[in-house]
């Protein structure tokens, strides 16, 4: 099975266990870091998670997980909130952030710069638009490292 196969069929099960404890998925993944392998399952809820929302859904997860059995790797399973600096990955972050303000990172310099701050105006086939000091700026898909919520204090 294939990292993106892993995270589907984790997904999968996830979700009557999410909807059970009153939290909705974010994400999942699956990474090598070093010699180690990570499942990640961030989920999220109005008002915000809590450590026993995690433990409550770890525990679940972890007993449907040993029971599926699909992985073949040894893995560290890590069940926590997205965070307020999240990630934007998926159509779905998009699409719910949209008027947020967002900092994205591209693979290479644009107009001498890698790292550009604006308000989310608009998801389309991967491609962002931001509005900042310069107006609307169109990054093209395959010119974006990440896209991350700012944070705010």
């Amino acid at each position: 099975m294939a990292k993106k196969d892993y995270e589907a069929r984790t997904e999968e099960i996830l979700k009557p266990i999410a909807d059970e404890f009153g939290v909705s998925i974010y994400d999942v993944e699956y990474v090598k870091e070093g010699s180690d392998y990570y499942l990640r399952a961030y989920i999220d809820k109005e008002g915000g998670i809590t450590i026993d929302d995690c433990e409550n859904v770890s525990r679940a997860l972890s007993a449907k997980l040993d029971e599926d059995d699909f992985i073949a790797d040894a893995y560290i399973l890590e069940v926590s909130s997205p965070g307020l600096g999240r990630a934007l990955k998926k159509e779905r972050h998009f699409l719910n952030s949209m008027g947020e303000e967002v900092e994205i990172k591209t693979y290479k310099p644009i107009d001498g710069s890698k790292e550009f701050t604006g308000i989310l105006k608009g998801y389309s086939g991967g491609d962002v638009t931001i509005e900042n000091e310069k107006g609307d700026v169109v990054f093209a898909k395959d010119e974006i490292a990440n896209v991350r919520l700012t944070i705010d204090f």
